[in-house]
């Protein structure tokens, strides 16, 4: 009596699933369940060698075979073995948790870095510019009258030069003198402040 030649194991595994992986595409639960026990093994190891983590790694362990349930059938026997299409999506979902991990963390240290750069302090800041509208309100009443009401129509109220002169009906030469001499005194004041 004569027996069939034995076939290796690896082959025997790599049949069995491109078998099962048709039957689960059309639905079969019982081959599913055989499909999870021969592959369930090899997804978690490579999963585990990209992740590194073990909580992590069952996890996208799970995910891969939830998503063989619903992909099975996309599988294309005539592309490859079904072991091979499932460490490919094995794969890639690891890499995929890898990435998510990566970016995570790397989300967390700038938002670390923003959160211990320190606050704008708004109180700060409006006690400086009280401080700094002070030194000019004191600048400006060293000017004389005319230097004064010249420099504040022109900052402060918008005016040209010419618009100033009308207001003032002075002369253009004479507000253009009077800005001048006005500003040169304001820019020594507020030197002087700083």
């Amino acid at each position: 009596m004569r027996t069939a030649p034995r076939r290796p194991a690896e082959r025997g595994r790599r049949v069995e699933a491109d078998e099962l992986l048709v039957l689960v595409a059309g639905g079969d639960h019982k081959a599913f369940e055989e499909l999870y026990g021969l592959v369930s093994g090899p997804i978690y190891g490579l999963v585990r060698r990209v992740v590194r983590d073990p909580a992590q790694s069952e996890e996208v362990a799970q995910e891969v075979l939830l998503e063989l349930w619903r992909s099975a059938p996309r599988f294309d026997p005539g592309r490859g073995s079904a072991l091979s299409w499932v460490l490919t999506l094995a794969h890639r979902r690891a890499v995929d948790r890898v990435r998510s991990v990566r970016a995570a963390g790397e989300r967390e240290r700038r938002e670390a870095v923003r959160a211990a750069s320190p606050a704008f302090d708004h109180v700060a800041e409006e006690v400086e510019a009280g401080l700094e509208r002070e030194w000019v309100r004191r600048c400006l009443d060293r000017l004389t009258a005319l230097q004064r009401q010249s420099v504040t129509l022109a900052y402060y109220d918008g005016y040209t030069y010419r618009e100033v002169a009308e207001r003032l009906s002075l002369p253009l030469g004479t507000v253009k003198t009077r800005m001048r001499d006005g500003l040169i005194r304001l820019r020594e004041c507020l030197g002087c402040a700083a």
